[in-house]
């Protein structure tokens, strides 16, 4: 899609401000999903230099914008501006890009829903009745619904994977360090990623090449200059390797399995065998099932420690309307009382794992867990 509109750009059959009014009448036309926190009306036509010039896109809104609303979909940072960009939006500005809002998300990053934005549900394009996951929820509404041809986005357990495969569309998770971090609101910083969610894997393929690379302000970068997502896809694809998880992967490693789970298998071994037929070497790994077991408790105590951290700072001192109390840590208590449910279990349960009771027997097993994995 990116391509074809790049061409039609270049040969002058459309316009950016074509594009941009589309997506504008767009997010109204579909006003009901709640995609966007902040929309942004005014723009400057830029010069099609690139393959995103000219082009609309949007940004999960805990990735700073300068001039431009980044609340993170919560009530504590809901008048903050920052005054820089992140690296990413950096990039995409400097490729021309046309960044028409900023989007709607689980608080913080902390949910995998869609429910759980201050500004209430993101709804799922393809059925308003059903969930489109998150945290990345409405950066993945507004791919899905065809506001944007694609959007930016974090993901630290699976909030950009999850909405992806909910709403039918490509999500795009690097490595990490494949893309810079500087100017994301950190959820969990050894998790946290920012990627991609497109139409296509081409699409996707473009933009990644557009953002990715080492950053001086992000340590946790490394160079990529020698990758080359886009070419790569037009290369011979023979020899490419393919891995897959056996006991997740496998129908026999389930007792009484659904119908729809047996569909949604028998679906990924057909893939499976488009890639043999196309010359990737497919191969299946075991993992032992109680280490699959303790993925997700790993995560969760990994990140919820990790989240205390670095929401730290959202006292209501730097940030955010308060209600000034008699003391200080009053004025924090009442500031704090803001947050969600969902964000307040998170936060509790991090600091009951990095208690000095705890912290040897949850958080640090939870990280030799980890380190086993990968």
């Amino acid at each position: 899609m990116i391509k074809e509109i790049n061409e039609k750009l270049k040969k002058g059959e459309i316009t950016s401000k074509d594009l941009i009014e589309e997506s504008l009448n767009k997010i109204k036309a579909n006003k009901e999903l709640n995609a966007f926190v902040t929309i942004k009306e005014n723009h400057t036509e830029p010069k099609i230099e690139t393959l995103l010039s000219g082009i609309p896109t949007s940004i999960k809104d805990n990735i700073s914008t300068k001039d431009m609303l980044t609340t993170a979909s919560s009530k504590l940072l809901k008048d903050y501006i920052p005054a820089f960009d992140a690296t990413v939006v950096s990039k995409l500005k400097d490729a021309g890009a046309v960044i028409i809002g900023k989007n709607t998300m689980d608080e913080l990053g902390m949910g995998g829903t869609g429910l759980n934005a201050a500004t209430g549900i993101v709804k799922n394009p393809h059925n308003l009745n059903k969930k489109i996951g998150g945290s990345s929820s409405g950066s993945a509404a507004a791919v899905a619904a065809g506001i944007v041809p694609y959007s930016i986005a974090s993901d630290t357990g699976d909030s950009i994977c999850k909405p992806a495969s909910l709403s039918g569309i490509v999500g795009y998770k690097p490595t990490y360090g494949m893309i810079s971090r500087y100017g994301l609101i950190a959820f969990a910083s050894s998790l946290d990623t920012i990627g991609v969610f497109a139409n296509s894997v081409e699409d996707a393929s473009i933009v990644v090449d557009h953002i990715k690379g080492k950053d001086d302000f992000d340590m946790t970068t490394f160079d990529s200059s020698n990758i080359n997502l886009y070419k790569s896809l037009k290369d011979n694809l023979k020899g490419n390797k393919l891995f897959y998880i056996k006991e997740i992967c496998d129908i026999e490693n389930y007792e009484n399995p659904s119908n729809e789970l047996i569909e949604t298998l028998n679906n990924f071994k057909n893939k499976v065998n488009i890639y043999k037929d196309n010359g990737f070497e497919v191969t299946s790994i075991s993992i032992d099932k109680n280490l699959i077991k303790a993925i997700f408790p790993a995560y969760m105590i990994i990140s919820s420690s990790e989240a205390v951290s670095n929401t730290a700072n959202l006292t209501g001192i730097l940030f955010g309307n308060r209600n000034d109390k008699e003391t200080v840590e009053e004025t924090i208590k009442d500031f704090r009382n803001n947050l969600s449910s969902q964000v307040k279990i998170r936060l509790i349960t991090g600091a009951y794992s990095l208690s000095k009771d705890n912290y040897e027997e949850l958080y640090l097993n939870a990280t030799k867990v980890r380190n086993i994995i990968v």
